[in-house]
């Protein structure tokens, strides 16, 4: 798998400023040192504590998008992934000098770390009467850095440093000295910790394109947010019931002597979640990655008082994330503040632009939410008829289910050239859902109408989307059909169902033949099987066949492919994943 190696700029050298300028006019209380790369509060209120803070770029949000009232009042930002220089450091300095001092809070990396450091040094060496004025919280929270490793420079600051920042920010807002704001920064600093997986590395801006470093099939463990490489592969990718218990138990354990950072108990403690995109995951999957952990904790009982998730610390384009615990305090401890005020400071409002909104209360718990019963609809007065022959009808819809199956790659290839990817997946569903009903006994040539109701409900309930409402429309009318045709001539009975479907689904699209959509080899199979001819089916197929594969030379009238460029489909000369499921599917009818 290839990284994203594609990216919208001006000019990769101009891209860190351009993007600040972009903060600052999205956000009117925020100003911009252009010269230093320093982002601070306009209207700064000099009688509270400051907050500056700083690191590379590409961590966006991080670190500029958290300044603002109730958070940080200046971030000083250096090129992508690389630290600022000692300079425009000591310009932040200036920016938010104050009357009560400066908390200076970094990430623990080596850069950061070391001129962020001079910076302070040298700002009390040339202002001896405020070195007292200016203190400085490294944190560093990242638990696949073991002890043994990370001996000597420690371990590296992800996501959690953001809630430092949070937490920091609402206590100096409210007048808290110096004292009392560094000495919360540095029990928070202690008590979180955090873990990184990603299936890629990011691409940074004006470099080479790069190739993947790992399979494509594989994740790793512990990644660091500018590039590095984590402590553990794994292959294939587990899915989140798996993985996230793994990544737990790094945070969380007791007994595993080199990752032990932070007192957690087990039962009984109780957490803030952080669940941070590393840039490039959907929000779908980081709302899987947020269930699955809330689901996880509350199993090792451990309470979730806060969730939070969203975009927070990056490693630019990176697929992956980030989990974060925040241990709070127990009732018994006695050192340090409160989880309440923790919280408080937590749930404080900021102007920040980069802080995700968040609800001010703990999760509810979670229960098994049972759905409610429907009831079921009697046949009443509905006809029983049954196919001459049971096991040919279902062998028939059994190997049209397993054909569609099998066709999902090619289908799926089709519709990302010529729609929006999701074709073979959703028809694979769908299917899948038909093959679970009969081995379950639910559709069979029993009662041919009930088995069609039963087809046109698993289209509605496993595919979704317009597919799904298409088959299931097709499926619900051709029941009606059945039911309404004369009693006596099997093939006459499936000719006029057919005709009457076909007819039915036509109030609801204005797709006609050649249209370059399903309707084409459906209608063009309804349509020669209405001619009656001596081995109908079998003719009527070649007709739909003859129509899917046609397809391939026609401009799309309706469907996802009328929004892609014709040049495209021309050059491709794809047919329509939709057209070819149908031909799948009377392929497989057939036999």
């Amino acid at each position: 798998m290839a990284g994203n190696n594609k990216h919208f700029l001006n000019d990769s050298s101009t891209l860190v400023i351009d993007s600040l300028e972009g903060l600052c006019a999205m956000n009117p209380h925020l100003s911009i040192d252009r010269s230093n790369k320093v982002v601070h509060v306009t209207a700064q209120d000099r009688s509270h504590v400051a907050l500056l803070c700083g690191g590379g770029s590409g961590h966006e949000p991080a670190h500029a998008g958290f300044v603002g009232k109730g958070m940080l009042t200046a971030a000083v930002c250096g090129n992508i992934f690389a630290s600022p220089n000692a300079s425009q450091v000591r310009r932040g300095i200036d920016l938010v000098d104050n009357e009560q001092g400066t908390l200076i809070v970094v990430k623990n990396y080596t850069g950061d770390v070391l001129n962020f450091g001079l910076s302070k040094e040298q700002y009390a060496a040339l202002h001896p009467d405020k070195a007292t004025r200016l203190k400085f919280v490294i944190v560093g929270d990242d638990v696949a850095v073991g002890k043994t490793q990370g001996d000597i420079v420690g371990r590296r600051g992800l996501a959690g440093t953001c809630l430092v920042y949070k937490i920091a920010g609402a206590l100096a807002s409210t007048g808290a000295s110096l004292d009392d704001v560094y000495s919360v920064a540095q029990w928070v600093a202690s008590r979180i910790v955090s873990i990184g997986v990603g299936s890629d590395h990011c691409h940074v801006p004006g470099t080479a394109a790069t190739e993947s470093h790992l399979k494509a099939d594989e994740i790793e463990i512990g990644m660091g947010i500018h590039n590095e490489s984590g402590h553990k592969r794994l292959s294939p990718a587990p899915p989140l019931k798996e993985l996230i218990p793994n990544l737990l138990e790094l945070l969380t354990s007791t007994t595993d002597s080199e990752r032990s950072f932070v007192p957690f108990q087990g039962k009984g403690d109780r957490v803030v979640l952080l669940v941070n995109n590393l840039g490039g995951l959907s929000e779908l999957e980081l709302g899987g990655v947020v269930n699955q952990a809330r689901v996880d904790l509350e199993g090792k009982g451990i309470k979730i008082e806060r969730v939070l998730a969203g975009t927070f610390m990056t490693s630019l384009n990176m697929p992956g994330f980030s989990i974060t615990l925040l241990l709070l305090p127990s009732s018994n401890e006695n050192a340090g503040p409160s989880a309440e005020h923790i919280l408080d400071l937590l749930d404080a409002d900021t102007t920040a632009p980069g802080w995700r909104w968040s609800s001010k209360s703990a999760p509810s718990v979670r229960e098994a939410v049972q759905s409610p019963t429907t009831a079921k609809g009697s046949v009443g007065s509905r006809k029983i008829i049954s196919s001459s022959n049971d096991k040919a009808f279902t062998e028939a819809i059994t190997r049209a289910c397993k054909n569609l199956i099998a066709a999902e790659p090619e289908i799926t290839r089709m519709d990302t050239i010529a729609g929006d990817g999701d074709c073979g997946l959703t028809l694979k569903s769908g299917a899948s859902g038909v093959l679970q009903h009969l081995e379950s006994g639910k559709i069979t040539g029993k009662d041919v109408v009930g088995a069609t109701i039963d087809i046109a409900r698993v289209a509605e309930e496993h595919m979704g989307g317009t597919s799904g409402a298409l088959y299931s429309i097709f499926f619900s009318a051709l029941a009606q059909g059945i039911e309404a045709a004369p009693a006596g001539d099997e093939k006459i009975m499936w000719s006029s169902a057919l005709q009457y479907a076909l007819e039915k689904l036509y109030t609801y699209t204005r797709a006609r033949r050649p249209s370059r959509t399903l309707v084409d080899p459906l209608a063009a199979f309804v349509e020669k099987i209405q001619e009656k001819q001596e081995n109908s089916f079998a003719l009527s197929v070649k007709a739909a066949q003859s129509a899917a594969e046609g397809t391939r030379d026609l401009a799309a009238k309706a469907g996802r492919s009328a929004y892609v460029g014709v040049e495209s489909l021309r050059d491709e000369r794809v047919a329509d994943p939709g057209a070819w499921g149908v031909k799948v599917i009377l392929e497989g009818l057939l036999g």
